[in-house]
């Protein structure tokens, strides 16, 4: 079931790899063909403002190793959370750490009540179905099972998180430094165009 459901959202995918720029003065985190750059890391807790170190890195793969959690085709990071595994490896990061003021955009595309997240540093944005899913249920300009556009202003530590342009978190607190990352929780998220630039 759901690799019907992975395949079906990867068939109505649009754009691939190579037909997609980052914007001027942007560069991407995700080069559209492989995990290049991304790894798993050591869980941390809540109360360790620190990243977790990384344990596996994911170079040259475009599949994770865990049940297929973790797909790329066409320009599309797919995310899912098989039930079964811990959840230790629902959550892939960047291998580049971002000390500095910047600016994150990415697109997201959620399937029915899908529940994912972007993890900021180290604090996580919630990423979801957000009218099914909360717990942004009042958004007026979300597009249910389309291509939405996530931004992040990062400055001085506080995150300003917006979802097509409506505010999610005005004021999201962030620790020095840390990578960006994804989690699967339920159902399928697809990710795409996630670029970062930094700031003066």
């Amino acid at each position: 079931m759901k690799a019907t459901l992975v395949a079906a959202l990867f068939a109505t995918s649009l754009l691939h790899a190579d037909d997609w720029q980052p914007e001027p003065g942007f560069k991407s985190l995700f080069n559209g063909k492989d995990l290049t750059g991304w790894c798993f890391r050591e869980k941390t807790k809540k109360e360790n403002p620190n990243p977790g170190m990384i344990l596996e890195k994911h170079d040259g793969k475009t599949e994770a190793a865990d049940a297929g959690r973790y797909l790329v085709k066409d320009g599309v990071i797919a995310v899912t959370f098989p039930s079964e595994m811990d959840k230790l490896t629902g959550q892939i990061y960047t291998v580049e750490e971002f000390p500095r003021n910047f600016i994150l955009k990415l697109e997201f595309r959620a399937s029915v009540n899908a529940d994912s997240g972007i993890f900021i540093r180290k604090p996580q944005l919630q990423c979801r179905d957000y009218l099914v899913a909360g717990p942004y249920k009042e958004l007026k300009s979300y597009k249910a099972q389309e291509w939405n556009q996530i931004e992040v202003t990062v400055k001085d530590g506080i995150a300003h998180c917006t979802c097509n342009g409506e505010v999610l978190e005005a004021a999201l607190a962030l620790p020095a430094t840390g990578p960006i990352g994804l989690e699967g929780d339920r159902g399928v998220m697809e990710y795409r165009h996630i670029q970062i630039k930094e700031l003066e």
